[in-house]
Order: structure tokens, then sequence, then C-alpha cells
């Protein structure tokens, strides 16, 4: 039996075909792995040769410095990378008229619009597995753990689906692929930059009204912590420090064996879940044109009077 052809549809051969093929698939790999190994050479020249004039060692604790440093600028990337392969790719069969050759065949919606995400996705996990002999420097040094690096890596690849998902959802709703392109952009700023920032404005405000009361009994927190929760930098910090959820919630009245509310790494998780679901789900209803499915339905009754010789209805 050929389990190719049993797990891996027309659709997700071709697709698979045109991402891993190309020419420009291997430069943006290279690209990529030389900008994050850069990043990891350059922290380490900093650390060796400027810092206290060359006489300060590469510790554990520098390593884990350093390890922070690759997964936020990881991070970074991927905002800018996952949302230009997914963006665009039903806007861009639109666009090129093969749409509606690729609806006629026998391949359902759900088909369709799964494996052009995992297609999409399945690139952007080669870029990120081909980055780990870059993270095994780190290992040289102490300061992190496998557990540690395999969960930060998970949660990269559930960043990844988030940001797939709402650039296949925009290119279902827009005919365009620079309509797609821009408002999936900015939506991933404001999951990005906004929730940051309106965090910072929250906290301020509750500092101040919390500095202004008298202290009372019983631990209590903030209802902040809930905003940066929906933050993928506070979702990795709390990955990195699980006492960092505990600060973000700003605790009151409290002392050292009180636990947050919920690790803001799991808030991330159960909201973005919904997201990525909801997000699927109307590509899959939307991918279709409504005349489509009316002719169809039409169609289907057409179809049962001639053969009942009354109206179904």
């Amino acid at each position: 039996m050929n389990w190719s052809r049993k797990w891996i549809n027309p659709v997700l051969d071709k697709e698979f075909r045109l991402r891993m093929r190309t020419p420009r698939s291997a430069i943006s790999l290279l690209a990529y792995i030389l900008v994050l190994g850069l990043i990891a050479l350059g922290f380490i020249y900093v650390t060796l040769y400027l810092g206290n004039n060359g006489n300060q060692p590469f510790n554990s604790s520098a390593g884990r410095m350093m390890f922070y440093v690759l997964s936020f600028a990881q991070l970074v990337l991927i905002a800018f990378m996952a949302p230009a392969l997914t963006a665009g790719v039903i806007s861009g069969e639109r666009e090129k008229q093969t749409l509606s050759m690729l609806l006629t065949t026998q391949q359902s919606s759900a088909t369709i619009i799964l494996s052009k995400l995992f297609s999409s996705l399945s690139f952007m996990t080669l870029i990120i597995v081909a980055t780990m002999p870059i993270y095994s420097i780190v290992f040289l040094y102490g300061g992190i753990s496998l557990k540690q690096m395999i969960f930060i890596f998970l949660f990269y690849l559930f960043v990844m689906l988030l940001l797939g998902a709402l650039g296949v959802l925009f290119s279902t709703l827009f005919k365009r692929t620079m309509i797609s392109v821009i408002v999936t952009y900015g939506v991933g700023l404001c999951i990005f930059l906004m929730t940051g920032l309106i965090y910072l404005f929250a906290m301020s405000i509750v500092q101040r009204h919390q500095y202004a009361l008298q202290p009372g009994t019983g631990t209590t927190y903030s209802w902040v912590g809930y905003i940066l929760g929906l933050n993928p930098a506070g979702a990795l910090i709390s990955l990195f420090e699980p006492s960092f959820s505990k600060s973000a919630f700003l605790l009151r009245n409290g002392n050292l064996n009180s636990d947050a509310p919920i690790q803001l790494w799991q808030e991330f998780l159960m909201v973005y879940t919904v997201v990525i679901i909801a997000a699927i789900w109307i590509s899959i209803r939307r991918i279709r044109p409504v005349a489509g499915r009316k002719f169809k339905k039409s169609g289907t009754q057409a179809l049962a009077m001639d053969a009942g010789g009354n109206d179904p209805s």
C-alpha cells in the first residue's frame, strides 16, 4: 500500500512540490539561518570580548541569556514570515483564475483549506527545525534543559498555526492578495504589540490605584495579567520563568507560596485555540461562493423533482 497517496492528497502534494523545490525556498532558509546565526555570534562576541574588557567568562547564566535572546529573535522572525507564507494561498489562486478549477475537483473545502495551511506551515517548520544546531551552542555552557527547549519549539509551532490560520482566513475573505497580507500583518501587529502596550497602560493605572489603597488582608490579584496573557512575548517569558505570571497579575498582600490565577502561556493557548478553530471554520465555509452553494442546492432539488415527479418540499 502506498501510504503517501493515502495521507497526502493531490492539493497537498502540489503545494509541497511548489514550496520545497524552488530556489526561493532554499534562499529563504539560508537567509533565516544566517540571521539567527549572526545574532548568536554577536551575542557571544559582546559577552566575551566587550563585557568587562574581555574578562567576563561565558558561563551558564550567559548561556541562559543567549537562549532568551535567540528565542525572542526567533519569535519576531516567525511573526514576519508566517503571514507572508499563508496570506496569499487562496487569494493567489483566485488572482490566477485557478480557484474555480480547484473547487470543481473531488477535494472538499476542508481538504483544500487544511492542505494549503499545512503545506505553508511545513516550510516554516522546516526552518525552525533547521535552527536547532544554533540552539545547541547553548548546551555547551548549560543553564537550559532539553525540556525547556522542547516546550519553546512547541510554542513556536502554535504561534505559527495561529498566524497561519489568520492568514488563510483573510486570504479567503479578501479577493486581493495585497489586502489580505496587509490585514494579516495588521492583526499580527495587534497581537504582538498592541496587547503589550495596553497591558503597560493598564498596569500603570492599577498600580497607582493599589498604592492609594490601605493594606488589607488576603491575597488579591489584579485583572491586568489577563491582558498580557494574550501577548506571545508574555506567554514566552512565562515559559522561561513561571514566577513571571505571578508578577504580571500584580500580587497584593501575598507571600512566596502564592500562585498566579493562571499561567500566561496557558491562557494564551486556550484563547487562541478558539481563534484558530474559528478562523479555519470560517475559511472552510467561505471558500466556495454563496451563489455556487445556492445553485448546487437548487440543482439537487431539481434532480429530486425529476426522479420523484413532485416537489420534495
